[in-house]
């Protein structure tokens, strides 16, 4: 059985896959923790993300995929610029808040210790093994998401004894 089509047949065959059997196999990939921060009128907008990656190093460009039925997705399309904290282990409570669904819009970064990025002022996350503003740069819908790329405006490497907060099976972990 070939899983790929042909020139007759664009659209590849689509054996066992399903939205549960996706999730389950996708839960398999470790992947890192991240807060994805954009302020708005004033408002600061942030929602963790584990769907992040480095996309080039000329020019430098990150993604980060947003959503669109999440509120964030209005608020990083609007503003132009976002920041990234890349949590270290110590943070879970706070990647555990901002993925809370229905959590308040205002004041969601009262409880979340943070400072304001040199260039663009977008919070960034404390503690975090690295935080970095960037500039939207291309916006690509991809399903019931959005592809957000950005160019990189500033790299902070703060020290943190800690290592990464990590997402495996459905549960925080750490290296071994």
């Amino acid at each position: 059985m070939s899983l790929v089509g042909t020139p007759s047949d664009p659209q590849p065959l689509r054996a066992d896959a399903d939205v549960a059997r996706f999730r389950r196999a996708m839960a398999r990939f470790a992947t890192g923790v991240t807060v994805v921060t954009a302020r708005v009128a004033g408002v600061d907008h942030a929602m963790t993300a584990s769907a992040f990656t480095s996309v080039s190093l000329e020019p430098l460009l990150v993604l980060v995929c947003v959503e669109r039925e999440a509120r964030f997705h209005d608020a990083v399309t609007e503003s132009g610029y976002w920041g990234v904290s890349l949590l270290d282990e110590s943070a879970r409570t706070i990647s555990q808040w901002l993925s809370t669904r229905g959590r308040p819009l205002h004041g969601q970064l009262d409880r979340v210790p943070h400072r304001r990025g040199p260039v663009t002022g977008v919070a960034l996350v404390d503690p975090a093994l690295a935080a970095i503003e960037c500039r939207t740069t291309d916006l690509h819908p991809a399903g019931d998401h959005s592809i957000v790329v950005g160019e990189v405006m500033s790299i902070d490497l703060p020290d943190s004894p800690d290592g990464p907060l990590l997402y495996h099976r459905g549960a925080y972990t750490h290296l071994r």
